[in-house]
């Protein structure tokens, strides 16, 4: 028997949450966390604004555009030494691809059934166009997490941070 599963989002307790809307993680770098995959990506400032507006998937056209964009900004902001902006840019190249993968699994990228207690839908319903848009991303995504100076950094970051 398999326990239902339930999306994070539901019991959030955003207090808990490390990364906070109201910082600007640019002028307070030494707040942000690194945390586990994408976590903050949505929230921190002013990288979200500055590399958000870059993020899309739709085709393998756009997606290659988009993270070829971001990838540029990742090391622009590593040549800066800003660690914080080089994370959040790598977070939207994986970001990109775990996205693209759930329009690629999911018919319209719903994963749960909200009306039916959250159950889980049916696997592979989804758009080929959108698993190219995300194998496009995980490249860059994996260029990005593996780069030597950028590996450096985040361990020295997690040491010094979290």
């Amino acid at each position: 028997m398999t326990i239902p599963q339930k999306p994070s989002y539901i019991d959030f307790n955003n207090s808990d949450y490390p990364w906070k809307a109201a910082i600007n993680y640019q002028q307070h770098p030494e707040l942000y966390r690194v945390g586990k995959g994408e976590q903050g990506v949505l929230i921190c400032e002013p990288y979200k604004s500055a590399i958000g507006q870059y993020w899309r998937f739709s085709t393998p056209a756009i997606a290659t555009k988009s993270s070829k964009k971001i990838f540029q900004l990742f090391k622009k902001y590593l040549k800066a030494n800003d660690f914080v902006g080089a994370d959040m840019a790598r977070k939207y190249l994986q970001m990109g691809y775990t996205r693209a993968r759930r329009y690629a699994n999911y018919k319209g990228g719903k994963k749960y059934d909200k009306e039916n207690n959250h159950q889980l839908l049916e696997r592979g319903t989804g758009s080929l166009e959108k698993a190219k848009s995300a194998e496009i991303f995980y490249k860059f995504y994996k260029e990005a997490a593996s780069h030597p100076t950028y590996t450096k950094r985040k361990k020295e970051w997690q040491k010094e941070f979290g």
